[in-house]
């Protein structure tokens, strides 16, 4: 049963959000890959992974380290998802959700995800103005993601919101904001499950070519999901989607704007695109953090963690970690290879990476076919600490003559 306390893991992200500049906290990165890069905090009774190569150990060490939350933690439909699973339940849904996300399927989506880019140009199409987060990378993924799901791209505000509810945490520690919080989520919750069950029976009755379709019809030895199963990977799917999604392409175009000369460099050489993809994944990663469970005790970077103990490692800090990446600080479009971490590692590597790099490729390209120029007005980051971007982009656009 849940209680009105922030988890250990909320009180360290809370901790951490505390420490630095919300788009900015790299100098409290890199502070604590030098001071302590597997740290305990005592007051969250949490450890925090900073380094490349103990966080790429936590995300792939599935004898160690558990993404299962203890029950007290089961708090929502996200913790019924095979994010939050581990073998051999984790392996039987991905082989059966695994089959909605073939090369195919997502090769078969490109000329539509090209479309719906295209119109959303139009839309804004002699602006002098645009704020990139609310013309293009906001729409651009919600309406991706409910289109592949086969539901009403119309409710996307809906979507919107309940995603933002559920990557929320409390704003403080404080028994009325955690009160509130949960109240919030609970209901979002609530609603956003009660959508998709409507969604998936209607489908059984009619099936068609959209994902939820294809989820409910997936086998895998004679093995399908079950309602139960299938309504909390529905919730993930629109979670990750739009929000990622979204702030992957915010934070390609305003670090790409943050050095001089790198958009002009893209325009004259296209095939740096995907490479540029990769790179923001790296340098903004749009999911900074995943959590484990300690299965039992380990040595991690000289430390050893107790069986059950909390970890949460900082993705977003180990792709900047300066043993692992040459001038890890700057954003290089040539950056090549790029063994980022900022899809996850091992089992639980993002099963949507590449419908992401797809909807990304897609928008830059159109972005630098529209406009000479972009020239950063303002910005507002997301106050979130389990995602990573922005609310607010707005630039001054130059159309190509």
């Amino acid at each position: 049963m849940e209680t009105t306390k922030p988890s250990a893991v909320q009180k360290a992200l809370l901790r951490g959000k505390n420490q630095q500049d919300p788009y900015h906290p790299f100098d409290w990165y890199t502070k604590m890959r030098e001071e302590s890069p597997v740290y305990f905090d005592e007051d969250s009774q949490t450890w925090s992974v900073f380094s490349y190569e103990e966080a790429k150990r936590v995300a792939s060490d599935k004898d160690s380290f558990s993404s299962q939350p203890p029950k007290d933690q089961m708090g929502n439909s996200l913790t019924k998802t095979m994010v939050m699973m581990d073998p051999p339940k984790h392996t039987r849904i991905r082989s059966i959700v695994s089959k909605a996300f073939t090369p195919r399927v997502m090769k078969a989506w490109e000329p539509r995800i090209q479309e719906l880019m295209d119109e959303l140009m139009t839309q804004i199409d002699g602006k002098e103005e645009i704020d990139l987060v609310q013309d293009i990378s906001y729409p651009l993924p919600v309406i991706v993601i409910a289109e592949l799901l086969g539901v009403p791209s119309e409710q996307k505000q809906s979507f919107k919101e309940w995603s933002d509810i559920l990557v929320s945490i409390p704003t403080s520690e404080s028994e009325e904001d955690v009160a509130e919080w949960k109240k919030n989520r609970d209901q979002g919750e609530a609603d956003m499950m009660k959508f998709f069950a409507e969604i998936i029976e209607e489908k059984r009755q009619h099936l068609g070519e959209d994902l939820i379709s294809l989820l409910i019809q997936a086998e895998e030895d004679g093995d399908k999901l079950s309602e139960d199963e299938l309504i909390p990977f529905c919730n993930l799917l629109l979670l990750a989607g739009n929000e990622t999604t979204t702030n992957l392409i915010s934070n390609m175009v305003f670090s790409l704007l943050e050095k001089p000369g790198t958009y002009e460099e893209l325009f004259e050489s296209p095939e740096l695109i995907s490479r540029a993809v990769e790179e923001t994944v790296r340098f903004r990663a749009p999911a900074p953090t995943i959590v484990r469970y300690v299965k039992e005790d380990t040595l991690l970077g000289g430390k050893t963690l107790k069986k059950g103990d909390s970890v949460l490692v900082f993705l977003a800090s180990a792709n900047r970690d300066e043993h692992r990446f040459e001038h890890a600080h700057e954003f290089d479009i040539h950056r090549h290879p790029n063994p980022h971490i900022g899809f996850g590692h091992g089992i639980h590597f993002c099963l949507g990476a590449p419908l992401a790099r797809l909807e990304a490729c897609i928008a830059m390209k159109a972005i630098l076919a529209r406009y000479e120029s972009l020239e950063l007005l303002s910005y507002t980051p997301m106050t979130s600490s389990s995602m990573y971007g922005l609310k607010e982009l707005k630039l001054r656009v130059t159309p190509r003559s």
